[in-house]
């Protein structure tokens, strides 16, 4: 697999663990990495501190009825160094109940960094960019 697909295959893990419920599986991603929030200025680093963001995600039957759609993913690979920058754009989809009017409750950008270690790729730091709100009551709690 190329570098591209491998840093591709991690940005859309995050979405799908996510969708799933998978908190913990999310918070695996980001074991060697920061996370960062550029509204709360926010910086947590490794799996219990990220993991500690997640509690407050609403799940109905494990999950939190979501869709995070990723668009405009861009990468930058410097192989020579093991290291990688991506920018992508999120748009979260949700959906609590079957026949309700599907809403759109977030939308902004993650800008990422990764490294290569052991010949695997991994996230070192997420900026999470948040550039519009709707409606959130359903999905933290």
């Amino acid at each position: 697999m190329s570098d591209q697909a491998e840093i591709t295959a991690l940005v859309h893990a995050y979405a799908r663990r996510l969708d799933a419920g998978a908190l913990e599986g999310v918070a695996a991603l980001f074991e060697q990495a920061t996370w960062r929030s550029e509204s709360t200025g926010e910086v947590r680093r490794g799996r219990e501190e990220v993991r500690a963001v997640y509690e407050r995600v609403c799940l109905y039957d494990g999950s939190p009825r979501t869709k995070h759609l990723i668009t405009n993913l861009a990468i930058d690979v410097e192989p020579e160094v093991d290291r990688a920058a991506a920018e992508c754009c999120f748009t979260v989809l949700q959906g609590i109940e079957a026949g309700e009017p599907i809403q759109i409750i977030l939308s902004g950008r993650y800008v990422d960094r990764f490294e290569r270690s052991a010949g695997v790729w991994r996230f070192s730091d997420r900026l999470f960019i948040v550039d519009l709100t709707g409606d959130l009551g359903r999905h933290f709690g």
